[in-house]
């Protein structure tokens, strides 16, 4: 997967998850790489970016539907790699879903 995700024609939805890390990694590495193989795999799944830096983490990832983004929030999966980060990945988080109507991609 390319650092900039290739999305289709809109619209489509963006969920955008952002964390402020504790100091303690306790798996959270293999975690986040697990849940990024898990998401590609769920259907409606489109694609994924991922920033960070000095503890700050922003991840969008992109849905053809609201109905997909449901199903991978009850994903058994998912929900435990979300008990664990609230309790011990995390010192606060934001979650922000938003509808894409217009996107405009450029190679250079």
């Amino acid at each position: 997967m390319g650092r900039i995700a290739k999305t289709p024609t809109p619209p489509y939805y963006a969920v955008i998850f952002a964390s402020e890390r504790t100091e303690e990694d306790r798996g959270y590495g293999k975690m986040a790489d697990k849940m990024v193989e898990l998401a590609s795999r769920q259907d409606g799944f489109l694609g994924m970016e991922n920033a960070n830096d000095e503890g700050l983490g922003i991840m969008v990832s992109y849905w053809d539907s609201l109905e997909a983004i449901q199903r991978w929030k009850e994903n058994a999966g998912h929900q435990a790699a979300q008990e664990r980060g609230k309790s011990g990945w995390y010192q606060s988080f934001a979650l922000r879903v938003s509808k894409v109507e217009s996107d405009r991609y450029f190679e250079i």
